[in-house]
């Protein structure tokens, strides 16, 4: 695992125990119990989730007056039912140490799972004798209309990071310090499918243009070897040749990618330059570097119509995601072939 990783992991194991030092006694255990099967970041999600939850208990008539690192094993029988579902409806909007806070369904959805399988961890060894919380019903979930770029916008937003048009005064000044890192890293993507965690966490020792091929550290630490394209390879080797190669003083010599600062680049400065260049060529789209990945996915499995290819190389350790993620496509297809079935043709009609 690079320094990077090491690094990461650590800081994420630090603010995991600061959340866990105001929750319960009794949670160190459920979090105990599921270290062998979760990464540490989805841990923190829980904790920080389950840290919610037991401030909103401590709004209740029940528990008023309570401290939150005071509640004992018992009291989770002690929540009913409407409890529970009036804690869905108080995610919508609610107050946390002075800060606004709310939640579509997907949030409020995320959070009652948490909190369910905190209530199904203890209830399966029989440490609480009802497990209220999976009474409850998850709240509905919309379908997200799934955003990317079309085949022209891929041209458009590379184009643009190439020639700078369209950008501000102030942006177009900084790109002529950043544009082959800029049109490496958004290629890269394209041409990839990686995670913006993944991208940023490349090392030089990473690529190797002789196969091209480069190793990325997936979800909870695995080392996968990807490959790449022509035009990756082409815009890569200019960026490492060229603007990377002519920095002087570099603070992490083993980086890839690097801010201005000479340091690695973070996912919040990736995340703003695609932003910015997508805000140029698709102002109606907000496009993220998820969205970047969901136009590789897209445009493998259209090319290839294999879903396990694709589940393959995005990195899916469950084929049902990427399903779920290009249902869409699927349903296209299966339109695009009823209409080309034709059983009678009109010039046949008498």
């Amino acid at each position: 695992m690079s320094d990077y990783f090491k690094t990461r992991k650590i800081e994420t194991l630090a603010r995991l125990n600061e959340v866990l030092s105001e929750l319960p006694d009794f949670a160190t255990d459920f979090f105990i119990g599921i270290e062998p099967q979760t990464s540490e970041l989805t841990r923190l999600n829980y904790a920080y989730d389950l840290r919610i939850f037991f401030y909103y208990l401590t709004t209740l008539r029940a528990f008023k007056g309570r401290e939150i690192y005071d509640f004992k094993l018992s009291d989770l029988e002690a929540v009913t039912l409407s409890d529970l579902e009036r804690y869905i409806n108080w995610l919508t909007s609610y107050k946390y140490k002075g800060k606004l806070y709310s939640n579509e369904e997907r949030g409020k959805a995320r959070k009652l799972s948490s909190v369910r399988t905190f209530y199904r961890y203890f209830y399966r060894r029989g440490m609480i004798e009802t497990n209220v919380a999976s009474k409850v019903s998850m709240p509905k979930l919309h379908e997200k209309e799934i955003i990317r770029l079309e085949v022209n916008e891929v041209t458009s937003i590379l184009d643009t990071a190439d020639t700078g048009a369209g950008l501000k005064s102030r942006q177009a000044s900084f790109h002529k310090k950043t544009k082959q890192r800029d049109l490496a890293i958004l290629t890269l993507l394209l041409g990839t499918g990686i995670r913006v965690s993944e991208l940023v966490g490349l090392n030089i020792s990473d690529i190797d243009f002789n196969s091209r091929a480069f190793t990325v550290t997936r979800k909870g630490g695995n080392k996968t070897i990807l490959y790449f394209g022509a035009e990756v390879e082409e815009a890569l080797g200019e960026y490492i040749y060229g603007e990377r190669k002519e920095m002087k003083d570099i603070i992490d010599k083993d980086a890839l990618f690097l801010s201005l600062q000479k340091r690695r680049i973070s996912v919040r400065a990736v995340e703003n330059l695609v932003k910015k260049y997508a805000k140029i060529i698709a102002p109606l789209k907000k496009i993220s570097p998820h969205k970047l990945r969901s136009t590789f996915g897209t445009n493998l499995y259209r090319a290839t119509r294999d879903i396990y290819m694709v589940a393959d190389v995005l990195g899916h350790r469950d084929v049902n995601t990427t399903k779920k993620h290009y249902a869409a496509i699927s349903d296209d297809h299966r339109r695009l072939a009823a209409k080309t079935i034709v059983l009678r043709n009109d010039e046949n009609k008498e």
